[in-house]
C-alpha cells in the first residue's frame, strides 16, 4: 500500500481552500471584443449573405449564365433556407425566455 503523507494532504487541503475564499480579481473586458450582440450580429449578417449569394445565384441561373450550374442554386437556395429557418427558430426561443423572465414574479 502506498504511504500518504497526511500533513503534506492537509497543507495542500488548506492552501486551496484559502485560495477558493480569496477575492478574485476584477477582469477587464474593456480592450475584450464579443459578447452576446457581437455574435447575434454577426450570425443575421452571415444568414443574409448566404440569401444575397443565393439569390445572385438564381439571377444568373435565370439569365442562363453558362458558368452557373443548377445543382449549385439549389444547394445555395437550400443553406439560405436552411439557415434563415434556424435564426427565426432561435430568436423565437429567445422571445420565449424573456416572456418568461418578465412574468416572473419580483
Amino acid at each position: 500500500m502506498n504511504d500518504i503523507n497526511t500533513q503534506h494532504l492537509l497543507e495542500q487541503i488548506r492552501s486551496l481552500s484559502s485560495e477558493l475564499r480569496a477575492e478574485p480579481a476584477p477582469v477587464d473586458r474593456a480592450g475584450e471584443s464579443g459578447g452576446f450582440g457581437d455574435l447575434l450580429k454577426s450570425t443575421i449578417d452571415s444568414v443574409s449573405d448566404m440569401q444575397q449569394e443565393a439569390s445572385e445565384l438564381r439571377r444568373a441561373y435565370e439569365a442562363e449564365d453558362p458558368g452557373t450550374d443548377l445543382t449549385e442554386v439549389m444547394i445555395a437556395a437550400q443553406k439560405a433556407s436552411l439557415s434563415f429557418r434556424a435564426m427565426s427558430e432561435v430568436r423565437n426561443k429567445l422571445v420565449t425566455a424573456y416572456q418568461d423572465i418578465m412574468n416572473m414574479p419580483v
